[in-house]
């Protein structure tokens, strides 16, 4: 892709003479006085020996020599005179030499087509709009001028593809750069002020039926349709894609100007009547131009061709559907193959480190949202240095997989076991305690050290040292995740140096958030009926796995008993919107909230425990009247600053 900013910032970019961009603002002013154009024009001596000269050419007809200007203009008028300048201005511009000199000649035979056959159908206007529409014409391409001269180089591969593959130049421009010569002309001609109506024309030259429908309502609309039949017109006679650039004449002068088949070979004879007229006032090739005869047969065996390979595209796409189908189906294939290539460790068969680091942003991005507890366990295998030297590679290969598989034994299928790197394992250990962590640690510990790997009949001890780290990320914090992987390998190290076969865990939550998440553990319902001896930790376990989450937030809940005002919730929020803080720790830090409120709210977070009551009840594990009573030593136990009457929400009850 190139930048357009390349070619607006060239030295190489076209320029008009000031005097042809005065006359064309002139030309617009149905004000102008004859004698300010010719003052314009006998500013610049150059310009007006060449009108002089083409003034009295064959192709006005003036039977009388004109000598002056000032008789030339009331005779050819503002406009005629604008478009003339213009016209020696950009001759000028489209002389060159090189490689790049038959298409400064195409561009220029392409202009003048452009600029006759819209002077052709602005005849057709009440309004004689024809002079003003040959101007429009002959600048409808000028964003090509500007390319070649800017970026010949790269833009001769582009006009080569173009011709050869006989395909429209502005798709080659778009495929190759990303833009094409209408926006860089929309933009030339807005530098140079010409007026809004050429510019629009210019934009739209290129687009489509539907779109230039879709500007119907534009006052300019006539000026519009009739450039881009032009621009159509400019490819059929110049250009190689004359088969699509005929497809597209036949549809638009169907449609803007009712044509029939006859009407438009009518119109494309009176162009190239016209073409010879005009090229030899302005000093265009035109012999390069077939007869229209020839043009139209060239053009129509294009569409055949295009309609042949056409009939044969679907004819082959029906033969080959079954084939697609299979391909499909081996893709799916192959996909699954790759899925577990870039997902797992081909070793041990767990995760790899890849997978480990996308699974690691999400969970953090989930515990930042739900306010929950992320851990990390970060494993070594002791002296495996050792184990590959003494015993060989293929057996530290099977010590590997043993260790993975010791791991696997240990964890829930919550948790994310990944390969880190040679003899490095790490855990992903989704919404933890402190504790519970801890106790993790040391059972995959004890499973490596418990795996009986033998070598020749004898058996290797191996073990494996263990760090371990947890956090409660602060509301938006989501890049603590590499900070964590880094803390758990920190851990390790110290297990290394400790001896080896150890853990070691490393809490990153605060002294304060600690004591609140401690309280939260100890005076959960389900967590205080296993200490009162009423059920197992496997039956509560059961329960607490069906069900859903409590979704209600810590203010709607402090509201529902009484802790908080609506004027104490919105104070909390206003400094929650330049703070990470969580609605809790600005709770405390106004002194809103004590910490044993909090915590006791949060319990009701962890934890619905009316359903898990209603759970047990249901699994026939204990009676209604039983678990009522429980229920209300538990809230004088646990909460005395809660309610158990205000635990249902209310209709009223503000969300935050």
């Amino acid at each position: 892709m190139i930048d357009p900013e390349k070619i607006w910032a060239s030295s190489q970019l076209p320029t008009l003479p000031s005097v042809a961009v005065k006359l064309v603002s002139l030309a617009k002013n149905p004000n102008t006085e004859i004698r300010e154009v010719v003052q314009l024009i006998k500013s610049d001596p150059a310009i007006t020996a060449r009108i002089l000269k083409a003034t009295n050419s064959s192709y006005f007809g003036i039977k009388s020599q004109i000598t002056s200007i000032e008789r030339a203009v009331p005779l050819l008028g503002t406009t005629v005179i604008a478009s003339l300048a213009l016209n020696f201005s950009l001759t000028d511009a489209a002389t060159a030499r090189g490689p790049l000199v038959e298409h400064y000649k195409s561009y220029w035979m392409q202009s003048v087509v452009q600029a006759v056959t819209a002077e052709l159908l602005g005849s057709r206007l009440n309004g004689k709009a024809e002079d003003e529409f040959f101007m429009c014409g002959l600048l409808t391409d000028i964003g090509r001028l500007a390319i070649l001269k800017t970026i010949g180089e790269e833009y001769l591969p582009v006009l080569t593809k173009s011709q050869e593959n006989r395909c429209d130049l502005y798709e080659v421009e778009q495929e190759s750069f990303g833009f094409d010569h209408s926006l860089i002309g929309e933009k030339l001609l807005s530098n140079w002020k010409f007026p809004e109506s050429i510019i629009t024309a210019t934009r739209l030259h290129h687009a489509s039926k539907e779109e230039l429908e879709a500007n119907a309502d534009d006052e300019e609309i006539d000026l519009i349709r009739a450039i881009a039949v032009a621009s159509s017109a400019g490819d059929y006679f110049c250009r190689q894609n004359r088969g699509t650039a005929l497809q597209r004449l036949r549809e638009l002068a169907a449609s803007f100007y009712g044509f029939s088949e006859e009407k438009l070979e009518e119109l494309l004879e009176q162009i190239r009547e016209r073409i010879d007229q005009v090229g030899e006032l302005f000093s265009a090739d035109t012999k390069r131009i077939p007869d229209a005869s020839d043009l139209m047969a060239d053009a129509n065996e294009q569409l055949s061709q295009l309609a042949m390979r056409e009939h044969l595209s679907n004819a082959q796409s029906l033969a080959k559907q079954h084939e697609i189908e299979q391909q499909k189906q081996d893709l799916e294939t192959q996909n699954e193959r790759l899925k577990q290539q870039t997902q797992f460790d081909a070793l041990t068969q767990v995760y790899n480190r890849s997978f480990f680091e996308e699974a690691l942003q999400i969970e953090v991005a989930k515990c930042c949202e739900k306010a929950e507890q992320l851990g990390v366990l970060f494993a070594d295998i002791d002296k495996f240095k050792r184990i590959n030297d003494t015993y060989g590679h293929q057996f530290g290969d099977l010590v590997l997989q043993m260790v993975a598989q010791a791991f696997r034994k240990m964890l829930r299928r919550a948790d994310v076991l990944a390969r880190y790197g040679g003899e490095e394992f790490v855990v992903l250990v989704s919404n933890p305690t402190e504790k519970g962590l801890e106790k993790l640690a040391e059972r995959v510990r004890q499973s490596v050290e418990q795996t009986e790997v033998a070598f020749e009949g004898k058996r290797v001890p191996v073990t494996v040292s263990i760090g371990a780290a947890i956090i409660l990320p602060a509301r938006n914090e989501t890049k603590v995740g590499k900070m964590l992987v880094g803390e758990a390998d920190k851990a390790m190290y110290r297990s290394k140096e400790n001896g080896r076969n150890r853990i070691h865990v490393l809490s990153l939550i605060s002294p304060e958030n600690r004591e609140i998440l401690q309280k939260v553990n100890q005076n959960r319902f389900s967590r205080w009926l296993v200490k009162r001896g009423l059920f197992t930790i496997q039956d509560v376990t059961k329960v607490l796995l069906r069900q859903q989450p409590v979704t209600a937030p810590i203010g709607e809940l402090a509201c529902r008993h009484g802790m908080l005002s609506p004027a104490d919730i919105d104070l909390i929020l206003s400094h929650q919107e330049s703070s990470v803080e969580r609605f809790g720790e600005i709770a405390m830090r106004l002194n809103l909230l004590s910490n044993d409120q909090l915590a006791q709210l949060l319990v009701f977070q962890h934890e619905d425990l009316l359903v898990v009551g209603r759970n047990l009840v249901n699994q026939g594990m204990i009676d209604q009247t039983t678990m009522a009573s429980l229920i209300k030593e538990y809230f004088t136990e646990c909460l005395p600053e809660c309610s158990l009457k205000q635990l249902a929400p209310k209709a009223s009850a503000r969300s935050h």
